[in-house]
């Protein structure tokens, strides 16, 4: 892959997500489907598409652990000792999440947010200047589609985008590891 296309591919992605497209796109794990984090319109498109209940929350992606603090009111120390140590995908919940679509926050007030180590993610969510939501790439109750060619048509055909598969680079070709914070840093495996 060449620069020019990868700086191409973010253009044409970030503006999808300015305009409240949602995305269909590679991770540093499955297929994801995306939109801007912060437009709540967005948000409930891509629940529709997947046919999903909202009050199944779906994560965020950061391309630095530095811009956590933007979107979660508090920061457990322990959060940061995590994302250094993770040497695969990993996704935290964190309480009292802010500056983010009402309707991606779980009802409990809470957020998973990953710091994502894919090229393309990172610097698609630095263009774009905020977080995008990730959530598999399948209808509710589907598998998770690790390869381009397992997503369904429905999927495929209900996204305003698809960004090419060439740079799908999955550091785990399964859904991230889960873990729960508390407010006093109790830690919680959720999915290992």
């Amino acid at each position: 892959m060449n620069i020019d296309s990868l700086k191409q591919a973010v253009d044409e992605t970030s503006q999808v997500l300015r305009n409240g497209g949602i995305i269909l796109y590679p991770t540093d794990t499955v297929w994801g489907i995306g939109c801007d984090a912060t437009n709540p319109t967005a948000v409930e498109k891509i629940y529709k598409l997947k046919k999903r209940d909202d009050s199944k929350s779906m994560i965020v992606l950061v391309d630095i652990p530095e811009r956590i603090p933007s979107y979660v009111d508090q920061v457990p120390e322990v959060a940061w000792d995590l994302i250094d140590l993770a040497t695969k995908p990993l996704t935290i919940i964190y309480s009292k999440a802010k500056n983010l679509a009402p309707n991606l926050v779980a009802s409990n007030g809470s957020i998973g947010i990953r710091v994502v180590k894919h090229e393309f993610c990172q610097k698609l969510i630095q263009r774009f200047g905020r977080p995008i939501v990730s959530t598999s790439a399948n209808i509710s109750g589907m598998p998770s589609a690790v390869n381009f060619e397992e997503i369904s048509d429905e999927i495929k055909s209900g996204v305003d985008y698809i960004v090419s598969k060439t740079f799908h680079k999955p550091v785990s070709n399964k859904p991230s590891s889960i873990i729960s914070l508390g407010q006093n840093g109790e830690v919680k495996v959720i999915r290992e």
